[in-house]
Order: structure tokens, then sequence, then C-alpha cells
């Protein structure tokens, strides 16, 4: 088992960062990480256009410090409200001469539409469009702050799975108190069913039967009813799941595997004792708290990496 100086942290899937910057007098430049949970690691990116270098580059170095979530990234520039807009005048000539052109060839009338052009490609260079050299000053700001950017998401996740974790635990021990109750009651409810098996079979038969052999029937319907296995399974769960808390690490998916093994024994417990009077009706009480319990468990671990 790992020492506490060697437990290796345990993140949640839950996280936000942000760092901001300037590339020049102008332009201002703000990068946001906003992490849910997800099966999977499930990056969705919000970038400018020129920015598609960039944008590769925080793809391969999110896959290096994120193993799981839904992962949004998003890059927005801010130009300072003293920027005019402007456009390229030669371009505009060019498309405007090669409207006149292509509708005389086609003998029609129709004049070039000034708002149609400035919406194609390159025509119109206001807030939205930056310079090759403006988004390449952007591009080594952020690689310059991406690992604060990363350490602060990762500490945040780091903050939450730790409280997650916590909760676990306790959830856990709660878990531990129901079963040391259902192990206390099982023998009590074992020979209440056994006794009404037997009762039932001597009433069916008039009194006409061989005791020993009937007793030997009802004794082995009454062991099959027994909860011992299940006890013992819940034990060992529990202990695995503390065990996989202190070692730490990338643990969501296993402790979801094991609480649906968990609540399938609690599930088995609840079948075995419903209908036995006595101890069997504290024992379903206690069957169902297991599976309250283990449900929000399983609610928390979906957030653990």
């Amino acid at each position: 088992m790992k020492t506490s100086s060697q437990r290796l942290p345990i993140h949640s899937m839950t996280g936000f960062a942000r760092v901001s910057g300037r590339a020049n007098d102008t332009l201002a430049w703000t990068i946001t990480l906003k992490s849910v949970n997800h099966r999977y690691l499930d990056l969705h990116m919000r970038m400018p256009s020129g920015a598609e270098a960039l944008e590769m580059f925080l793809r391969r170095k999110l896959k290096e410090r994120v193993v799981r979530g839904h992962l949004e990234v998003t890059l927005n520039l801010d130009r300072g409200a003293a920027v005019s807009a402007a456009f390229d005048a030669a371009l505009l000539r060019g498309y405007i001469e090669t409207f006149r052109q292509a509708a005389a060839q086609n003998g029609l009338k129709d004049e070039p539409d000034l708002n149609a052009i400035f919406r194609l490609p390159g025509v119109f260079t206001g807030e939205s469009r930056q310079g090759e050299a403006e988004m390449e000053a952007v591009e080594r700001e952020v690689r310059g702050q991406l690992d604060e950017l990363l350490d602060a998401l990762n500490a945040m996740r780091r903050h939450e799975g730790e409280l997650l974790a916590a909760e676990l635990g306790s959830s856990m021990q709660r878990l531990e108190v129901t079963v040391v109750e259902v192990a206390g009651l099982r023998q009590g409810v074992q020979r209440a069913y056994f006794d009404r098996i037997a009762e039932r079979l001597s009433g069916l038969l008039n009194g006409t039967f061989d005791r020993d052999r009937i007793l030997q029937e009802a004794a082995l319907l009454a062991d099959r009813s027994d909860v011992e296995e299940e006890v013992a399974r819940m034990r060992t769960h529990i202990r695995h799941v503390h065990s996989l808390l202190e070692a730490g690490g990338e643990i969501g998916k296993k402790l979801d595997f094991l609480l649906q093994e968990m609540n399938r024994e609690a599930n088995t417990l609840l079948s075995k004792t419903g209908g036995v009077s006595g101890n069997g009706q504290r024992i379903t009480e206690l069957g169902l708290e297991m599976k309250s319990e283990i449900e929000k468990a399983r609610e928390q671990v979906q957030n653990l990496e």
C-alpha cells in the first residue's frame, strides 16, 4: 500500500481556469479552460481564424495533462475601441471589376452590392480580422502561459477530486456500519426462515411425513436464503474501494465498476430476505439503505477521472 507521501492525486473532471494577456498595445487575448465529466477525453476548441497551429499545439499539450473529461478551450481576441475598420481597396476594386465583366458578358445590368462584397474573404479588415504577425504574437503569449493555465485547471480538479474522495470514504464507512448490522441479524433471519418452511411443509403433509427428511429440506432451503456470501462480498468490495482511495490516481472507472457490483449484492440480499418476518424486515430496511448509499456514491464517482 502506498504511504501518504506516495499517494497519487485524485482528480475530479470538473474544473475551470482562465489566463489573459496582450499581444500588443491594441490587441488583448483571453484563453479559458472549462471541464466537466465525460467517459473519455473530449476536446472542444473555439479558436479564431488563423489559430490552426496554436490549436494543434494545445490539443497535444492537453492530452498530456488531462486524462478524461469534456474540455472546452476558448480563445478570445479583443481589440481596443480606438481601432477603426478598414478594407483592402485593391481587392475591392478587383471584385467590382470582375462582377461588371461577368454581368456584361451575360447581358445583365446589375451593379455589385457592397454589403455582399465586404463579406467576401479578405476585403473587410476590421476588428474581427487579425494579421498574421498579430496571431503569431498571440500564439507566443499563449504558449508561454499554458503551463500556468493547466496548473490552475488541475489544481481546481485536484481540490474537487479530494473532496469527492473524502466523501466516498465516509460513504463506505456508513455502508460498513450497515453491513455489520446485517451480519449480526443474519442467523436470526435464517432460523426464522427455517421455522416458517418447516411449518408450511408440515401443514401441507397433514402430519404424515418423515420429520427428519422435512427438516433436512427446510434446512437446505433456509441455507439458500442465507446472506452470508453477500455480506462477505460487500465487505470485500468496501475494502477495495478504500484501497483505491488510498492509492489515488485514475480510479473513476474502477470505482464505478465496484459500486455496480455492490449494488448487485444489495439486490440479491433484498431478494433473499423479502417476506421474512422479524429480523428479515430490518435487513430489508438495511438493504434499501445500502442501495441508497451506493447510488449516491455512484453519482459522485461519475465526476472522478
